[in-house]
């Protein structure tokens, strides 16, 4: 059973930064492809970051790109998104995400099928 758990947000003023982690367990970490979703209220959900299983290609969405980076560290199952410059519409819940097919991109929304509890990102003007 896969299981992501989330950390690391928080409340922060608008030009700051904050770091997300994600630890992941119950499967082979290594062969998955991760993302970073975020839902802000009143809006869809939408895929800010994602990192392909190998680690050496990302996505981003627009929104985030120049901004946000995301990271995996396999020896420690764990997924990182680093988010710099952060600005008020930032504010949403933060999900991290994993598919069920291994060797992936993680560059497609439709690619994920399991989701972490999700993690208050407030940016503050």
């Amino acid at each position: 059973q896969v299981q992501l758990v989330e950390s690391g947000g928080g409340l922060v003023q608008a030009g700051g930064s904050l770091r997300l982690s994600c630890a992941v367990s119950g499967r082979i970490f290594s062969r998955y492809a991760m993302g970073w979703f975020r839902q802000a209220p009143g809006k869809e959900r939408e895929l800010v970051a994602g990192i392909n299983w190998g680690g050496g290609i990302a996505y981003y969405a627009d929104s985030v790109k120049g901004r946000f980076t995301i990271s995996r560290d396999n020896a420690k199952n764990t997924v990182y998104l680093q988010m710099n410059s952060l600005k008020p519409e930032d504010t949403a819940v933060y999900y991290c995400a994993a598919p069920d097919r291994s060797f992936g991109m993680g560059d497609s929304s439709r690619e994920y099928d399991y989701w972490g509890q999700g993690t208050q990102v407030t940016v503050s003007s």
